[in-house]
């Protein structure tokens, strides 16, 4: 097994132990004494609640306050004085919080000096104030138990407000998951989301999530996604991950359940055809009572989601094996064996890609560029067969597979058969104008038959064809550079020179028997 060394172990540490850190309840005293200020912060130095002190943050007017808590959102306590730079400052700031800022987290304890200023009934029905103290009151002892109450307060608040949210972000991220046709795309979705979910209302510079997700494949696992201290074993097999992660796997796959223990959730889901995913994720805390609800009610949407994933795949695959089969016949029946589908297939797909297409874009062309030329089923065999040059009769005839192919294709109303009409189609249009069947030109031509047009050329130039040798990869490349603008679209011409080797790996990755 690959360990990471001791050095790259140090560095992630010391990068966990740094995101793990707690930060401190913020508490803002607004007061016009000094002395106030003073006396507050050396009576609650030693402060602790759940293991976190305090931050303060001192404010002489009811300006300068609504500034603060207006920088601050995330203020737990608001020591709040009421006569400041006027008699009634610390009510408009109380005002301001509420109403213009819509902060109904914050607890906001009024402490005066003057409570005939304020009266506290009328305080209490026009404000939302949640504690009045007068200030000679507020000993040592009944300061500490006001801040344990308004931050115990503030905490369930914001527990709720989380709850809320995360339920929202669970309904919203659901449909976006149900939506994914990629396993691997899945998979980082559900660690962004769930991560997501989990630190709602934190800071993300103080709590981190660290998450791995993975998929069995011939009988091994391979790590999908990745985020945090994980994502370099994206690709791999789990067994490359540190020890005690695959401590936790192996424990869910041998209980075939879902696990949870102090700060780490495996989840462990199989679908219905046997394939079984793990998903494992390590927060830099206690997983709480909620934590662990929310995990649970977003793992029953991962497991559904997993299904369907596992059977469009169970699908796409039956089209493409039905698709790349019906090439390999056309192709054998036409004698130019071997895997000549395969690699435009793969051709098309790498050039889609690096062209800007999208994933979703690259891999329908790569299901249907096995298509292009499936209308030479209806060309005689004198004419399939021929070794020699071909008569100008004889290349008229050869040309109509482009409408045959399209014929066949277009009613469908299918993505996948409108793709394969227009590749059979156009395939040997040419940028310049000069290709058939109906000598479109430039952007007329539909990218999929500019691109499949170029790896069916490269293709079969590379290999043996019953009229002609095959060519060297040099010569190859010389006749697409002088084709460009003329032929093929120059843009294409452009990428694949820049990624010819790529393109030389596949056709060596797919080589005829």
């Amino acid at each position: 097994m690959n360990r990471l060394s001791g050095s790259a172990e140090s560095v992630a540490g010391q990068q966990e132990a740094h995101a793990c850190r707690q930060k401190d309840w913020k508490v803002i005293i607004a007061d016009d004494e000094v002395e106030v200020h003073n006396v507050t912060r050396m009576v609650l130095s030693d402060y602790e609640f759940e293991g976190r002190g305090l931050k303060f943050f001192s404010a002489g007017s009811a300006a300068e306050t609504c500034r603060l808590i207006s920088e601050h959102p995330d203020t737990a306590v608001l020591l709040l004085d009421v006569v400041m730079e006027t008699d009634d400052a610390g009510l408009q700031a109380a005002h301001f919080i509420r109403n213009d800022l819509d902060n109904r987290f914050v607890r906001i304890i009024l402490r005066t000096g003057q409570p005939g200023k304020a009266p506290e009934k009328d305080v209490i029905i026009n404000y939302d104030i949640n504690e009045y103290k007068e200030k000679t009151e507020l000993t040592v002892q009944k300061l500490f138990t006001t801040i344990t109450t308004a931050l115990r307060s503030y905490r369930d608040l914001r527990t709720i407000e989380k709850n809320r949210l995360g339920l929202e972000q669970i309904i919203r991220s659901s449909g976006r998951l149900f939506e994914t046709r990629s396993l691997k795309i899945f998979a980082q979705g559900v660690l962004t989301q769930l991560t997501s979910i989990l630190r709602l209302d934190e800071d993300s510079v103080y709590v981190n999530f660290s998450g791995l997700s993975a998929s069995e494949a011939n009988e091994s696992f391979t790590v999908l996604a990745g985020t945090g201290r994980y994502a370099r074993y994206v690709d791999r097999s789990i067994d490359n991950i540190p020890e005690d992660v695959r401590h936790h796997l192996d424990r869910a796959l041998k209980e075939k359940r879902s696990i949870f223990e102090d700060d780490i959730f495996v989840g462990y889901y199989a679908s219905r055809s046997g394939n079984q995913n793990l998903l494992f994720l390590k927060s830099c805390r206690q997983l709480n009572k909620l934590d662990r609800d929310l995990i649970r009610i977003f793992s029953n949407n991962v497991a559904i989601a997993f299904d369907n994933i596992y059977l469009n795949q169970e699908i796409v695959d039956s089209h493409k094996e039905m698709l790349i089969t019906i090439g390999e016949v056309v192709e054998n029946r036409s004698r130019e064996v071997g895997n000549h589908v395969r690699r435009v297939a793969e051709f098309s797909y790498l050039l889609a890609l690096k062209a800007g297409r999208s994933r979703q874009e690259a891999d329908l062309l790569k299901l249907v560029a096995p298509m292009h030329d499936v209308g030479k089923v209806a060309i005689p065999d004198n004419i399939l067969f021929k070794p020699g040059r071909l008569t100008r009769e004889e290349f008229e005839k050869i040309k109509t597979h482009a409408i045959i192919g399209y014929e066949i294709f277009k009613n469908s109303s299918r993505p996948i058969m409108k793709a394969a009409a227009i590749v059979a189609f156009q395939h040997h249009e040419h940028w310049d104008g000069t290709g058939y069947p109906n000598g479109l030109k430039g952007e007329n031509i539909h990218i999929f038959g500019r691109i499949v047009g170029l790896a069916d050329v490269f293709d079969s130039l590379l290999h043996w064809r019953i009229y002609k040798e095959k060519w060297a990869l040099s010569q190859v490349i010389d006749l697409i550079r002088q084709q460009r603008g003329k032929r093929f679209d120059p843009d294409l011409v452009d990428i694949f020179m820049t990624s010819v080797n790529e393109f030389a790996r596949i056709n060596d990755q797919y080589a005829d028997d």
